[in-house]
């Protein structure tokens, strides 16, 4: 008999426990990176979230959209002004933004998804009031901090046998405003209000790294702050172990920094030993897993 075959069914085996630890898990995703500009990681991703919900989890894709931003702005002349190396969104800038995250960007998400023989569908923070926003700057113009969650329309769609896709835009405490939210920012935040058991920030590297360059696997809320203080983790990683630190502290069992650009990361991090990046989780676990 081929050798493949052996191993595949061989893999299939070893994932039981896996399997059913996260039979009915609360799955959130942040999809972001060079994958949303390739078709073919598109896919990928795509079959990835088709089997998670195959094998009986209820995942959840949040997903970013920058560099697509910026092509629009781009072609539609639209200057961009930054305040301490962030964009200040204005009106016309949010309206683009509104226009390639929940339209563009999302739909494509939704149609790789179907493509794969998944139930899709798209929403941003917009629909049901699911993110009430306010200004987290009042000098970065119209970018937003979630100030209330109405998570219930996500849970009746993941209950209903759909998979949520959802644009970080939000809605206003004032009537007719718009913001626009960080994409981990937005999923941390979901995942805080469904008390979600897993947390997956999709990245391009390849997670927490020590002093010497080495990936360290598992980390408590202590460690990350000890990290931040010696330097260890510093820049564009600062505030995804922010967002980790805050979902943990909402009740998010565990989140994990993964390295987007391994082919089935997701699959590798729930389903096998090896895991695909760095987790970070309270010192004690709320639910001792069974299987690890």
């Amino acid at each position: 008999m081929d050798r493949d075959w052996i191993a595949t069914a061989r893999t299939l085996s070893e994932a039981l426990p896996y399997l059913q630890r996260y039979t009915g898990a609360v799955v959130v995703v942040k999809f972001g990176g060079n994958a949303m500009g390739d078709d073919e990681a598109m896919a990928e991703f795509a079959r990835d979230i088709v089997l998670m919900r195959q094998v009986g989890m209820n995942p959840v894709v949040v997903h970013g959209g920058g560099p697509m931003i910026n092509d629009m702005l781009k072609k539609l002349g639209i200057e961009s002004e930054w305040v301490r190396g962030k964009r200040v969104t204005d009106k016309a800038t949010v309206e683009v933004v509104e226009m390639i995250l929940s339209g563009l960007v999302n739909k494509r998400i939704v149609q790789a998804i179907n493509d794969q023989g998944g139930r899709a569908v798209g929403i941003s923070g917009k629909d049901d009031d699911l993110m009430v926003c306010e200004a987290d700057d009042p000098e970065l113009g119209f970018v937003g901090r979630p100030v209330e969650m109405n998570v219930q329309i996500v849970r009746d769609l993941y209950n209903a046998g759909l998979i949520p896709v959802i644009a970080p835009v939000a809605t206003g405490v004032a009537d007719n405003e718009t913001f626009n939210v960080n994409g981990d920012t937005a999923a941390g935040a979901i995942a805080g209000a469904l008390q979600a058991d897993r947390l997956l920030l999709l990245t391009d590297v390849a997670g927490v790294k020590n002093k010497q360059g080495k990936v360290i696997t598992q980390l408590t809320p202590e460690d990350v702050a000890a990290l931040i203080e010696d330097g260890t983790i510093a820049g564009g990683m600062i505030p995804k172990v922010e967002t980790a630190l805050q979902a943990v502290k909402e009740g998010v069992r565990a989140v994990v920094i993964v390295d987007g650009r391994v082919a089935n990361a997701c699959l590798l991090e729930l389903f096998t030993e090896h895991g695909a990046g760095s987790m970070i989780r309270s010192t004690i676990p709320r639910v001792t897993p069974r299987g690890r």
